[in-house]
């Protein structure tokens, strides 16, 4: 049978929504290396297809893990969503031909086992199979919902589409989390070859639990500043039934070379993969550990003095931010880092690291770390060499500062190491880390959990360390009472918080001349009403955050978008931005939930071809369909 796109004959959500079975459904769902015939169709291939196909190929991962995700979650330094702006067609592509077909394969391998058992199947690993399905689609649908807000609960059991809150979709997965995870059974013996069509967990059901009391703990943490009681119970009783709490058992998954479903997220060679301003000032200073005893002695004689605010230059770099490291190029690396840094992003020009990105492969930008700044008459004013420099230039409109400065371009940048970006890695879906971060926040909150907040929390960075191969640091590290650039401490037992100000050095740029800057620690208005800088909860996001670099934006977006936690400075306003005109140079200084993006857009081709449902889905996200419209679990002032 010819396969026709349904969108094209009912429009964008009954082809989500609406699953029948023919041929070609068969033949697509079910491409295994056994070559399996339509006969031999199995529960196991829908949930194998849906998995694989949410590691997302090069063409939607670089539009939705990369330039949105990594935006809206300040991993990356790209100007989409933290400057208001979308594609309609890379959100098109997203909801019509992925995240739908995803929850359609593991819809279908849900009824498929419902079917099966209803008819007496024999298999008995048919009912786990029909658990992990709807753990999975669990998982699936607070992706949906967590980019786009209201989405239909009904149609993925089969029925026309019906869109429902954010509130009852969270409650629906909730539910499903927790029936599904009491109805595994742990005894089941799984058959030869099984485990290869899991490419997660091999059909470890003990594991599946785990994930989804974590995947449960997560989302009951979502709804902890707008559904307290319920955010409660839930994650209480998450936590009680086992959950990942070690590195072995982590949601991951391996990537694969070449273009399909499980090449790296990350691979697209011409995306740079910048360290973020945000990445930059929550890891300068903060856990006091030199740069000495993370560097070669090669590079030794790079290191500044931790007083150094770097060269300044007026004319050539903005100064219409909150970015406390706005108008400054750093000519060396830092005194002291956290030690994870030098793990994730590599120093431009460090060519002999074997971990060093050389992308585009095509051109040498990659190492060109000899850069201009030009004068007013675009003719060079003075060259730059960027080698074995520290900097991440925040985004947005730079004006005519920008178009003199030739210094923010691949080779003079930190970049994503190559251990992410070659295909050879695990897709991260959901870490130890995180669970213990989880736990520790929840502990502030008082609820009933099996470990005290400092506890969790220093598991959570001791796993995080773990992870990143610099374990050896963790004593000093644990101990430290430095402050980040944004005023933050690791010490859990330092809740002081910083001087409002401190007297750095620095020298002019232009003129070679010394002189001293008042560095001031950036107020966060969402948070406290910027009056804190420095008290456990900020400590736990922020820990947090560099936990889940480079593998969970997603979930940096949200923890930003609930609480307002860590610091995300904003955008430049040399100019008007666009797509964001609400931020301009008179309060680019203060935070606003207003200014950060929210959600994506629901695709115009939605709302063109089924206006009625698409009324409904926006009269149920209680706000405008923009990017700028909170969801209901979020912050919305």
């Amino acid at each position: 049978m010819k396969k026709e796109r349904v969108f094209k004959r009912t429009g964008l959500l009954l082809s989500v929504l609406l699953f029948t079975f023919s041929c070609s459904d068969f033949e697509e769902i079910n491409e295994d290396p056994q070559a399996a015939t339509v006969d031999q169709v199995q529960v196991e291939y829908f949930i194998n297809a849906s998995i694989g196909g949410a590691q997302q190929n090069p063409h939607i991962a670089e539009r939705v893990f990369v330039l949105y995700w990594k935006a809206a979650g300040r991993m990356d330094r790209i100007g989409t969503l933290p400057v208001g702006f979308t594609s309609d067609s890379w959100t098109g592509d997203y909801y019509r031909d992925y995240i739908s077909t995803w929850i359609r394969n593991i819809t279908n391998g849900i009824s498929v086992a419902e079917e099966k058992i209803a008819n007496d199947d024999i298999r008995e690993y048919t009912n786990n199979l029909l658990q992990v399905a709807r753990i999975w689609r669990a998982y699936l649908m607070s992706e949906f919902s967590d980019n786009f807000g209201p989405i239909p609960i009904n149609g993925f059991q089969g029925v026309n589409p019906e869109y429902n809150n954010v509130k009852d979709v969270y409650y629906f997965i909730l539910a499903e989390l927790r029936e599904a995870t009491a109805a595994l059974d742990l005894d089941v013996v799984n058959p030869n070859n099984l485990d290869k069509l899991d490419p997660a967990y091999g059909y470890n059901y003990e594991n599946w639990v785990k994930y989804a009391n974590s995947l449960r703990m997560r989302l009951a943490m979502r709804l902890s500043e707008v559904d307290p009681a319920k955010a409660q119970q839930e994650f209480e009783d998450a936590v009680s039934g086992g959950y990942i709490a070690a590195v072995d058992d982590n949601f991951k998954v391996q990537e694969a070379a070449g273009w399909n479903d499980y090449t790296g997220v990350m691979t697209r060679e011409w995306n740079n993969q910048y360290l973020s301003a945000t990445q930059n000032n929550l890891m300068i200073g903060l856990g006091g550990i030199p740069s000495t005893d993370l560097l070669s002695d090669d590079k030794h004689g790079f290191i500044k003095p931790a007083d150094y605010m770097g060269l300044r230059f007026d004319d050539h770099f903005t100064s219409l931010t909150n970015d406390p490291s706005a108008g400054f190029w750093f000519d060396g690396l830092h005194n002291t880092i956290d030690p994870r840094m030098y793990n994730l992003f590599k120093i431009p020009g460090d060519v002999d690291d074997p971990d060093f990105n050389r992308f585009p492969s095509w051109n040498g930008n990659s190492t060109e770390t000899m850069r201009e700044l030009l004068d007013d008459d675009g003719e060079t004013l003075q060259e730059i060499e960027a080698a074995f420099t520290w900097n991440a230039p925040v985004i947005g409109e730079w004006g005519e500062k920008g178009s003199k400065n030739r210094l923010r371009f691949t080779g003079t940048l930190p970049r994503l190491s190559n251990i992410f970006r070659d295909s050879g890695a695990e897709r991260v879906f959901y870490g130890s880390w995180e669970s213990y971060f989880l736990i520790a926040e929840a502990a502030l909150k008082g609820w009933n959990v099996p470990m005290a907040a400092q506890a969790a929390y220093e598991q959570g960075i001791a796993d995080s360390f773990a992870y990143n191969n610099v374990s050896e640091h963790l004593g000093a590290y644990l101990a430290s009472e430095d402050y980040s650039r944004v005023g933050t401490s690791v010490s859990w037992n330092h809740t002081q918080e910083p001087p409002a100000s401190i007297t750095m050095s620095y020298i002019d740029g232009y003129t070679g001349t010394p002189g001293t800057f008042n560095y001031t620690y950036p107020v966060n208005n969402i948070y406290e009403g910027g009056s804190v800088k420095n008290d456990w909860l900020t400590k736990i996001i922020t820990q947090k955050f560099i936990a889940q670099t480079p593998w969970l934006p997603l979930e940096t977006w949200s923890d930003h978008r609930r609480l307002g936690l860590p610091f995300f400075e904003n955008p430049a306003v040399e100019n008007p931005i666009p797509d964001m005109p609400q931020l301009t140079p008179a309060n680019v200084n203060e935070n606003s939930v207003g200014v950060f993006p929210q959600r994506l857009r629901y695709p115009t081709e939605f709302a063109n071809n089924l206006p009625n449902q698409y009324a409904q889905a926006v009269g149920e996200l209680e706000g405008p369909d923009t990017v700028f419209t909170p969801l209901w679990w979020a912050k919305k002032e």
